[in-house]
């Protein structure tokens, strides 16, 4: 046996008390480590990015499918469902949820009912109004204002002004149709 001076046993000894007691706080830590994440949580977020599937259903199309319609109509007004079952042929659902931090999600369902081709019954849960669904998308108002994009005249004299492309009219098919411009022509 090896006799090892007093300073090095009573070392030895520390560091043994030492490590006792870190494994002591480190397990009493442990069942508080609920209360230390949610006040961290509280404090720092991470960032969670907005998640949003399906399709959105608003109370104006929904005013908008007669009943009796046939499906192409129905697909034409609310899309394209997000499930068509071959085992339940007579039933569209549109599902839609929404995700975003610091806002509570948004989930809605629509289940479209047919009868052979043509529509029978809609069940919806409460729908929000087109003007009200766009404005639970708007960002927080925490935000600034965005810059408005300026250049100086001097920044502007550094680029040459655009070339004017000449139109050049691109001839039609044989037995096209056309149409009148959507917009007015400018003057």
């Amino acid at each position: 046996m090896t006799y090892l001076p007093s300073r090095c046993r009573c070392a030895a000894q520390l560091s043994l008390v030492f490590a006792a007691l870190a494994s002591v706080v480190a397990l009493g830590g442990c069942s508080s480590l609920d209360r230390v994440s949610a006040t961290v949580a509280g404090v720092v977020n991470p960032y969670s990015i907005e998640i949003v599937q399906g399709n959105v259903v608003t109370r104006e199309q929904l005013a908008a499918l007669p009943m009796g319609a046939p499906r192409a109509q129905v697909q034409a007004i609310l899309g394209t469902p997000l499930l068509m079952s071959p085992f339940h042929a007579q039933r569209w659902d549109y599902a839609f949820t929404i995700k975003r931090q610091g806002m509570a999600p948004q989930s809605r369902h629509v289940t479209v009912l047919f009868n052979g081709d043509r529509l029978e019954s809609v069940e919806a849960d409460a729908l929000p109004s087109e003007a009200d669904f766009v404005g639970s998308l708007r960002p927080p108002a925490d935000l600034p204002p965005a810059k408005p994009l300026e250049a100086s005249p001097e920044a502007l004299a550094k680029y040459p002004p655009p070339t004017p492309v000449p139109a050049r009219p691109v001839p039609l098919p044989a037995g096209a149709v056309t149409y009148p411009p959507l917009e007015p022509l400018a003057k």
